[in-house]
């Protein structure tokens, strides 16, 4: 083994300097140090980057829609479409309401016409007791109140 380590000695190396730590400040300091760098070698190869394919946007579309008055326009159809909707609601609930009332109105008159049937089955109730029926009608529209107690 001692045979083998004396052919093949190697010269020893030189010492390094102790390398000081600088940090550049600008372009130009940064580019002193590279080339301080690659100075004390020159022996050495430098490899030197290819250079890069330049970055290219993409071409714009052919066709371009008018986007921003198409979205406006949507937007008016959905307006026009819920509103719609609003309304065939409000009729909906108008009619019900409408209905009840009738309802109630009738329900009223019936029980007018039994009150009175009760307290004078004697008397003839024909054309006199249908204009009193709806003079007394549109004073009881009038006076119709919000609840019904009693049910």
């Amino acid at each position: 083994m001692a045979s083998s380590a004396a052919s093949s000695v190697r010269p020893p190396r030189p010492k390094k300097e102790p390398q000081t730590l600088v940090i550049p400040k600008n372009a130009a300091e940064e580019q002193k140090l590279k080339l301080e760098r690659l100075m004390k070698n020159p022996d050495k190869a430098v490899p030197i980057p290819e250079k890069m394919s330049e970055w290219a946007p993409r071409p714009p579309p052919e066709f371009v829609r008018d986007v921003m008055q198409k979205l406006d326009a949507e937007f008016q159809k959905r307006l026009e479409k819920n509103k719609i909707t609003a309304e065939e609601q409000t009729a909906k609930r108008r009619k019900k309401r409408q209905k009840l009332k009738e309802k109630k109105l009738l329900a009223k008159k019936m029980k007018l016409e039994q009150k009175k049937q009760k307290e004078g089955p004697s008397q003839p109730e024909e054309q006199g007791s249908s204009s009193s029926a709806e003079a007394s009608g549109t004073e009881e529209e009038e006076e119709v109140p919000s609840f019904i107690m009693g049910r």
